[in-house]
């Protein structure tokens, strides 16, 4: 086991998984840590966006079987949505 100094075990970044099904994002709401990865996964036959409200974060169209990343550094809750489907809504929260 690779030990770092100064790191904790719970100062490791986690990745998070988002699913984009049944245009529903699936968890609807997901608490991570500034550092954490978020990817979110199309699994529906079409496009979908991450979209932050508070144009925080925003990603391009992701097409069906791909994925997007992003690592939030800034605490905050962040509600978000898909442009193309807006009534496809979440939030994450990093605290």
């Amino acid at each position: 086991m690779l030990t770092v100094p100064g790191l904790t075990a719970s100062a490791r970044p986690v990745t998070h998984t988002v699913v984009m099904d049944g245009t529903r994002f699936e968890p609807q709401t997901l608490r991570v840590r500034p550092g954490d990865v978020v990817v979110w996964v199309n699994k529906d036959p079409f496009p979908h966006t991450v979209t932050a409200q508070s144009g925080a974060f925003g990603s391009k169209n992701i097409a069906p079987g791909k994925s997007w990343t992003y690592v939030p550094r800034k605490t905050g809750v962040f509600p978000y949505t898909c442009t193309l489907h807006p009534t496809m809504k979440a939030t994450f929260r990093v605290e």
